[in-house]
C-alpha cells in the first residue's frame, strides 16, 4: 500500500513539473512558482520567495528580492570627479590717501583767487597723473594766513579751493568726484611767535607756509605727484 502511495505522489509531482518549468520560463524566473505562475513565498507573513537553482541577482524581482535587485543595479556613471583648479584669490585693493600741497603763492597772487599761468601748469601735471590713477574722491582745501579778518580769510580760502576745483574739472576730472572747501586761517603751519610785527613784506613772507591749497586724493592706487 505504501508503494502505491509513493507512486501516486511521484506521478503528481511529475504531472506538475512541466507546469512549474513553463511558469518559470514565462514569469518570475529563478523562483519556485505554482501552476498559475505565482511565486511561492516563504510564509504567509512575508513577500520573500523561494529561490531555485536558476536564480541569480540579475533575476531578482520585487517584492521577492528588492534588496538584491538594488545591490545588483549598476552604479550611475560619475562625471569627472577631478576638482576644478582653484582660482587664485584676488588681493584686496588697499585704499590709499595722499595729500598734495600746493603753495598758494605758486597758484595765486597775494590776496587773489585767480589762477596764475604757472599755477595752471602745476594743476595740468596733477590732472595728467589723476587720469591714470584709480581714486574715489578728491578733496580740495583752501587755507590762508592770519593777515586780515576771519570772515574775509574764510571766503578767500573758499574761492581759491573752488578755483582749483573748476580748473581740474576743465581738465576732464569728474566734477562729482571733487569736493572743495575752505578753512580760512584755522590750520596754520607756523606757530605763535614765529612771525611777529606789523603787516609788512617780511611778515607776509614769514606766513607763506600758511597760505596753501591741499589736495587729498583717496583711491586704490597711489599717484606720483610730489608735494609742492
Amino acid at each position: 500500500m505504501a508503494l502505491v502511495k509513493t507512486l501516486i505522489f511521484a506521478g503528481i509531482i511529475a504531472a506538475l513539473s512541466p507546469g512549474i518549468s513553463n511558469a518559470q520560463d514565462a514569469k518570475n524566473q529563478g523562483y519556485l512558482v505554482d501552476s498559475y505562475g505565482n511565486s511561492i513565498t516563504t510564509s504567509s507573513n512575508t513577500a520573500l520567495c523561494w529561490r531555485d537553482s536558476e536564480w541569480t541577482p540579475a533575476r531578482s524581482v520585487e517584492p521577492c528580492d528588492p534588496v538584491a535587485r538594488k545591490a545588483e543595479a549598476p552604479a550611475p556613471e560619475l562625471a569627472d570627479a577631478t576638482p576644478p583648479s582653484p582660482q587664485p584669490a584676488l588681493a584686496p585693493q588697499k585704499m590709499l590717501s595722499q595729500k598734495i600741497t600746493f603753495s598758494a603763492d605758486a597758484l595765486f597772487d597775494f590776496n587773489k583767487a585767480a589762477l596764475k599761468p604757472e599755477g595752471k601748469a602745476s594743476l595740468d601735471k596733477l590732472a595728467h597723473e589723476l587720469a591714470d590713477a584709480q581714486y574715489d574722491v578728491i578733496t580740495v582745501t583752501g587755507l590762508t594766513d592770519r593777515i586780515g579778518g576771519n570772515q574775509y580769510n574764510q571766503k578767500l580760502s573758499e574761492r581759491r579751493a573752488n578755483a582749483v576745483k573748476d580748473y581740474l574739472v576743465s581738465r576732464d576730472i569728474p566734477k562729482t568726484r571733487i569736493h572743495a572747501e575752505g578753512k580760512g586761517e584755522t590750520l596754520p603751519v607756523t606757530k605763535l611767535g614765529d612771525c611777529t610785527g606789523p603787516t609788512s613784506r617780511k611778515l607776509i613772507a614769514c606766513l607763506q607756509p600758511d597760505r596753501r591749497v591741499d589736495v587729498d586724493v583717496t583711491g586704490a592706487r597711489n599717484i606720483t605727484t610730489s608735494s609742492r
